[in-house]
Protein backbone atom coordinates (compact mmCIF):
# COMPACT_ATOMS: atom_id res chain seq x y z
CA UNK A 1 0.00 0.00 0.00
CA UNK A 2 2.83 2.49 0.99
CA UNK A 3 4.53 2.00 -2.29
CA UNK A 4 1.28 2.61 -4.37
CA UNK A 5 0.89 5.98 -2.07
CA UNK A 6 4.82 6.58 -3.29
CA UNK A 7 4.10 5.82 -6.72
CA UNK A 8 0.96 7.64 -7.17
CA UNK A 9 3.17 10.41 -5.75
CA UNK A 10 5.58 10.34 -7.81
CA UNK A 11 4.05 10.55 -11.08
CA UNK A 12 1.82 13.14 -9.52
CA UNK A 13 4.87 15.39 -9.01
CA UNK A 14 6.65 14.33 -12.60
CA UNK A 15 3.05 15.09 -14.27
CA UNK A 16 2.91 18.58 -12.66
CA UNK A 17 6.45 19.24 -13.67
CA UNK A 18 5.60 18.38 -17.35
CA UNK A 19 2.94 20.62 -16.98
CA UNK A 20 4.77 23.70 -15.63
CA UNK A 21 7.31 23.42 -18.43
CA UNK A 22 4.37 23.30 -21.11
CA UNK A 23 2.63 26.58 -19.68
CA UNK A 24 6.09 28.31 -19.54
CA UNK A 25 6.74 27.22 -22.83
CA UNK A 26 2.82 27.92 -24.41
CA UNK A 27 1.01 29.58 -22.11
CA UNK A 28 -2.21 27.20 -20.92
CA UNK A 29 -2.95 26.15 -24.00
CA UNK A 30 0.92 24.76 -23.64
CA UNK A 31 0.14 23.32 -20.24
CA UNK A 32 -2.76 21.48 -21.95
CA UNK A 33 -1.09 20.35 -24.42
CA UNK A 34 1.54 18.92 -21.71
CA UNK A 35 -1.00 17.25 -19.67
CA UNK A 36 -2.39 15.48 -23.02
CA UNK A 37 1.35 14.29 -23.51
CA UNK A 38 2.27 13.00 -20.02
CA UNK A 39 -1.51 11.46 -19.45
CA UNK A 40 -0.39 9.55 -22.90
CA UNK A 41 3.03 9.34 -22.01
CA UNK A 42 1.85 7.61 -18.55
CA UNK A 43 -0.54 4.99 -20.16
CA UNK A 44 2.15 3.83 -22.76
CA UNK A 45 4.59 3.79 -20.39
CA UNK A 46 2.99 1.44 -18.25
CA UNK A 47 2.55 -1.32 -21.14
CA UNK A 48 5.24 -0.56 -23.12
CA UNK A 49 8.48 1.10 -20.97
CA UNK A 50 10.31 -2.27 -20.40
CA UNK A 51 9.97 -2.86 -24.19
CA UNK A 52 11.44 0.08 -25.00
CA UNK A 53 14.47 -0.25 -22.19
CA UNK A 54 15.36 -4.05 -23.11
CA UNK A 55 15.28 -2.88 -27.03
CA UNK A 56 17.06 0.45 -26.42
CA UNK A 57 19.81 -1.48 -24.32
CA UNK A 58 19.91 -4.67 -27.14
CA UNK A 59 18.39 -7.15 -24.57
CA UNK A 60 18.81 -10.54 -25.75
CA UNK A 61 16.48 -13.06 -24.02
CA UNK A 62 18.12 -16.53 -22.71
CA UNK A 63 17.02 -19.44 -20.73
CA UNK A 64 18.64 -22.37 -19.06
CA UNK A 65 19.22 -24.21 -22.84
CA UNK A 66 20.60 -20.97 -24.74
CA UNK A 67 24.07 -19.66 -24.66
CA UNK A 68 27.30 -20.61 -23.31
CA UNK A 69 27.52 -22.15 -19.94
CA UNK A 70 27.61 -18.77 -17.86
CA UNK A 71 24.63 -17.58 -19.44
CA UNK A 72 22.69 -21.01 -19.03
CA UNK A 73 24.21 -21.06 -15.41
CA UNK A 74 23.01 -17.39 -15.05
CA UNK A 75 19.46 -18.14 -16.50
CA UNK A 76 18.85 -21.45 -13.95
CA UNK A 77 20.23 -19.01 -11.08
CA UNK A 78 17.60 -16.69 -11.60
CA UNK A 79 14.73 -19.34 -11.71
CA UNK A 80 16.04 -21.16 -8.82
CA UNK A 81 16.06 -17.26 -6.83
CA UNK A 82 12.76 -16.82 -7.71
CA UNK A 83 11.39 -19.77 -6.54
CA UNK A 84 13.11 -19.17 -3.22
CA UNK A 85 11.64 -16.11 -3.40
CA UNK A 86 7.71 -17.23 -3.94
CA UNK A 87 7.30 -15.42 -7.14
CA UNK A 88 6.84 -16.07 -10.79
CA UNK A 89 10.03 -16.65 -12.86
CA UNK A 90 10.97 -13.44 -15.09
CA UNK A 91 11.87 -13.77 -18.76
CA UNK A 92 15.34 -13.55 -18.27
CA UNK A 93 17.81 -11.33 -20.46
CA UNK A 94 21.38 -11.16 -21.11
CA UNK A 95 22.91 -7.36 -22.95
CA UNK A 96 25.90 -7.44 -24.40
CA UNK A 97 28.27 -4.86 -22.94
CA UNK A 98 31.61 -4.92 -21.30
CA UNK A 99 30.06 -2.84 -17.95
CA UNK A 100 29.32 -4.83 -15.12
CA UNK A 101 25.55 -4.10 -14.39
CA UNK A 102 21.72 -5.30 -14.27
CA UNK A 103 18.65 -4.31 -13.99
CA UNK A 104 14.60 -5.23 -13.66
CA UNK A 105 11.72 -3.99 -15.51
CA UNK A 106 7.99 -4.54 -16.06
CA UNK A 107 5.00 -3.39 -14.95
CA UNK A 108 4.30 -6.24 -12.23
CA UNK A 109 5.53 -9.73 -11.06
CA UNK A 110 3.66 -11.30 -13.52
CA UNK A 111 5.07 -9.47 -16.72
CA UNK A 112 8.88 -8.52 -15.33
CA UNK A 113 12.20 -9.04 -16.88
CA UNK A 114 15.49 -8.91 -15.58
CA UNK A 115 18.99 -8.36 -17.19
CA UNK A 116 22.43 -8.64 -17.02
CA UNK A 117 25.53 -7.71 -18.95
CA UNK A 118 28.11 -10.11 -20.28
CA UNK A 119 30.31 -7.60 -18.36
CA UNK A 120 28.97 -8.50 -15.01
CA UNK A 121 28.99 -12.32 -15.80
CA UNK A 122 32.91 -12.34 -16.61
CA UNK A 123 33.46 -10.01 -13.93
CA UNK A 124 31.91 -11.39 -10.88
CA UNK A 125 32.08 -15.06 -9.14
CA UNK A 126 28.63 -17.18 -8.62
CA UNK A 127 27.84 -16.10 -5.31
CA UNK A 128 28.08 -12.84 -6.88
CA UNK A 129 25.81 -12.81 -9.43
CA UNK A 130 23.52 -14.26 -6.86
CA UNK A 131 23.07 -11.60 -4.60
CA UNK A 132 23.15 -8.94 -7.77
CA UNK A 133 20.01 -10.95 -9.08
CA UNK A 134 18.54 -11.53 -5.62
CA UNK A 135 18.89 -7.47 -5.32
CA UNK A 136 16.73 -7.84 -8.37
CA UNK A 137 14.19 -9.77 -8.20
CA UNK A 138 13.55 -7.40 -5.06
CA UNK A 139 12.65 -5.14 -7.02
CA UNK A 140 10.32 -6.72 -8.94
CA UNK A 141 8.98 -8.38 -5.96
CA UNK A 142 8.86 -4.68 -4.26
CA UNK A 143 6.53 -3.38 -7.38
CA UNK A 144 9.35 -1.13 -8.18
CA UNK A 145 10.13 -1.63 -11.70
CA UNK A 146 7.03 -0.25 -12.55
CA UNK A 147 7.86 2.92 -10.83
CA UNK A 148 10.95 2.87 -12.07
CA UNK A 149 10.42 2.59 -15.56
CA UNK A 150 7.41 4.87 -16.08
CA UNK A 151 9.61 7.61 -14.14
CA UNK A 152 12.77 6.99 -16.67
CA UNK A 153 10.31 7.48 -19.37
CA UNK A 154 7.96 10.72 -18.14
CA UNK A 155 11.57 12.07 -16.94
CA UNK A 156 13.08 11.68 -20.72
CA UNK A 157 9.99 13.26 -22.15
CA UNK A 158 10.55 15.83 -19.64
CA UNK A 159 13.83 16.48 -21.14
CA UNK A 160 12.73 16.34 -25.05
CA UNK A 161 10.03 18.92 -24.19
CA UNK A 162 12.45 21.07 -22.04
CA UNK A 163 14.65 21.50 -25.16
CA UNK A 164 11.52 22.33 -27.14
CA UNK A 165 11.62 25.94 -25.30
CA UNK A 166 15.21 26.05 -27.44
CA UNK A 167 13.51 25.41 -30.89
CA UNK A 168 10.39 28.50 -29.79
CA UNK A 169 13.19 30.83 -28.70
CA UNK A 170 11.53 31.77 -25.97
CA UNK A 171 8.11 31.20 -23.65
CA UNK A 172 5.03 33.02 -23.83
CA UNK A 173 5.11 34.07 -20.55
CA UNK A 174 8.11 36.59 -20.60
CA UNK A 175 11.96 35.52 -20.51
CA UNK A 176 13.04 34.89 -24.15
CA UNK A 177 16.36 33.03 -25.03
CA UNK A 178 17.31 33.58 -21.35
CA UNK A 179 14.01 31.68 -20.21
CA UNK A 180 14.25 28.96 -22.97
CA UNK A 181 17.64 28.27 -21.40
CA UNK A 182 16.49 28.20 -18.06
CA UNK A 183 13.61 26.10 -18.86
CA UNK A 184 15.90 23.60 -20.51
CA UNK A 185 18.54 23.27 -17.92
CA UNK A 186 16.18 23.47 -14.52
CA UNK A 187 13.55 21.38 -16.38
CA UNK A 188 15.80 18.18 -16.48
CA UNK A 189 17.28 19.03 -13.35
CA UNK A 190 14.07 18.88 -11.56
CA UNK A 191 12.93 15.74 -12.78
CA UNK A 192 16.41 14.27 -11.84
CA UNK A 193 15.79 15.40 -8.54
CA UNK A 194 12.55 13.35 -7.77
CA UNK A 195 13.51 10.97 -9.51
CA UNK A 196 16.59 11.09 -7.03
CA UNK A 197 14.36 11.07 -3.97
CA UNK A 198 12.83 7.99 -4.00
CA UNK A 199 15.26 6.00 -6.42
CA UNK A 200 18.15 5.98 -3.37
CA UNK A 201 15.14 4.50 -0.67
CA UNK A 202 14.22 1.89 -3.34
CA UNK A 203 17.92 0.70 -3.63
CA UNK A 204 18.47 0.26 0.09
CA UNK A 205 15.38 -1.50 0.45
CA UNK A 206 16.17 -4.10 -2.82
CA UNK A 207 19.44 -4.29 -1.44
CA UNK A 208 17.98 -5.31 1.93
CA UNK A 209 15.47 -7.69 0.70
CA UNK A 210 17.52 -9.40 -2.08
CA UNK A 211 20.21 -10.42 0.37
CA UNK A 212 17.51 -12.23 2.44
CA UNK A 213 16.67 -14.09 -0.71
CA UNK A 214 20.03 -15.31 -1.36
CA UNK A 215 20.75 -16.04 2.04
CA UNK A 216 24.13 -14.30 2.46
CA UNK A 217 24.16 -10.01 2.50
CA UNK A 218 28.45 -10.67 2.18
CA UNK A 219 28.10 -12.20 -1.98
CA UNK A 220 25.50 -8.67 -2.54
CA UNK A 221 28.40 -6.77 -0.65
CA UNK A 222 31.69 -8.34 -2.47
CA UNK A 223 29.75 -7.81 -5.64
CA UNK A 224 28.94 -3.74 -5.41
CA UNK A 225 31.99 -3.21 -4.48
CA UNK A 226 33.34 -5.17 -8.05
CA UNK A 227 30.91 -2.95 -9.53
CA UNK A 228 31.04 0.18 -9.00
CA UNK A 229 35.02 -0.35 -9.49
CA UNK A 230 34.08 -1.53 -13.20
CA UNK A 231 31.39 0.98 -13.72
CA UNK A 232 33.74 3.76 -12.76
CA UNK A 233 36.29 2.48 -15.62
CA UNK A 234 34.20 0.97 -18.06
CA UNK A 235 31.38 3.87 -19.61
CA UNK A 236 28.24 2.56 -21.17
CA UNK A 237 27.91 4.00 -24.13
CA UNK A 238 23.93 3.60 -24.12
CA UNK A 239 23.17 4.65 -20.98
CA UNK A 240 25.34 7.96 -21.98
CA UNK A 241 22.52 8.56 -24.10
CA UNK A 242 19.73 7.64 -22.23
CA UNK A 243 20.95 8.78 -18.98
CA UNK A 244 17.13 8.69 -17.35
CA UNK A 245 17.68 4.79 -17.65
CA UNK A 246 20.77 4.92 -15.18
CA UNK A 247 18.36 4.64 -11.96
CA UNK A 248 17.48 0.69 -13.73
CA UNK A 249 20.43 0.27 -12.74
CA UNK A 250 21.82 -1.60 -9.72
CA UNK A 251 24.80 0.79 -10.01
CA UNK A 252 24.92 3.88 -11.21
CA UNK A 253 26.29 3.29 -15.29
CA UNK A 254 27.35 7.29 -15.80
CA UNK A 255 29.86 7.09 -12.79
CA UNK A 256 32.48 6.37 -15.70
CA UNK A 257 32.52 10.38 -16.46
CA UNK A 258 32.73 12.57 -13.39
CA UNK A 259 29.84 15.36 -14.20
CA UNK A 260 27.36 12.16 -14.10
CA UNK A 261 27.48 11.69 -10.33
CA UNK A 262 26.04 15.11 -10.05
CA UNK A 263 22.50 14.13 -9.57
CA UNK A 264 22.72 10.44 -9.00
CA UNK A 265 19.84 8.17 -8.14
CA UNK A 266 21.72 5.79 -6.13
CA UNK A 267 22.79 5.86 -2.94
CA UNK A 268 26.87 5.79 -2.14
CA UNK A 269 28.06 2.08 -2.65
CA UNK A 270 30.02 2.29 0.83
CA UNK A 271 27.16 3.12 2.61
CA UNK A 272 24.68 0.12 0.57
CA UNK A 273 28.14 -2.18 1.81
CA UNK A 274 28.35 -1.25 4.97
CA UNK A 275 24.61 -1.76 6.20
CA UNK A 276 24.41 -5.06 4.17
CA UNK A 277 27.84 -6.39 6.70
CA UNK A 278 25.70 -4.89 9.50
CA UNK A 279 23.31 -7.80 8.44
CA UNK A 280 25.84 -10.63 8.49
CA UNK A 281 27.05 -9.16 12.36
CA UNK A 282 30.88 -8.94 10.56
CA UNK A 283 31.04 -5.20 10.20
CA UNK A 284 32.83 -3.70 6.93
CA UNK A 285 35.92 -3.83 7.38
CA UNK A 286 36.17 -7.06 5.50
CA UNK A 287 35.53 -5.14 2.33
CA UNK A 288 37.85 -2.28 3.07
CA UNK A 289 39.28 -3.50 -0.32
CA UNK A 290 36.81 -3.36 -2.93
CA UNK A 291 36.14 -6.52 -5.18
CA UNK A 292 36.99 -9.45 -1.86
CA UNK A 293 35.53 -12.42 -2.88
CA UNK A 294 33.18 -14.13 -0.03
CA UNK A 295 33.61 -17.24 1.82
CA UNK A 296 30.65 -18.96 2.06
CA UNK A 297 30.67 -22.06 -0.31
CA UNK A 298 30.23 -22.69 -3.58
CA UNK A 299 32.03 -21.54 -7.06
CA UNK A 300 34.99 -19.07 -6.18
CA UNK A 301 36.32 -18.02 -9.53
CA UNK A 302 35.02 -15.60 -12.07
CA UNK A 303 32.67 -17.54 -14.78
CA UNK A 304 32.43 -15.52 -17.75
Amino acid sequence: MLNSIRTGMLLAALTALFMGVGFLIGGMGGMMIAFLVAAATNIFAYWNSDKMVLKMYKAEEVDETHGSGAVRRYAKMVGSLAHKAQMPVPKIYIIENDQPNAFATGRNSENAAVAATTGLLRMLNEQEVAGVMAHELAHVKNRDTLTMTITATIAGAITMLANFAMFFGGNRNGGGIIGALAIMILAPMAAALVQMAISRGREYEADKMGAEICGHPEWLASALAKISNGAAQIPNETAERHPETGQLMIINPLSGRGADNLFSTHPATQNRIDKLMAMTGAGAASFASAGSVPQSGGRKGPWG
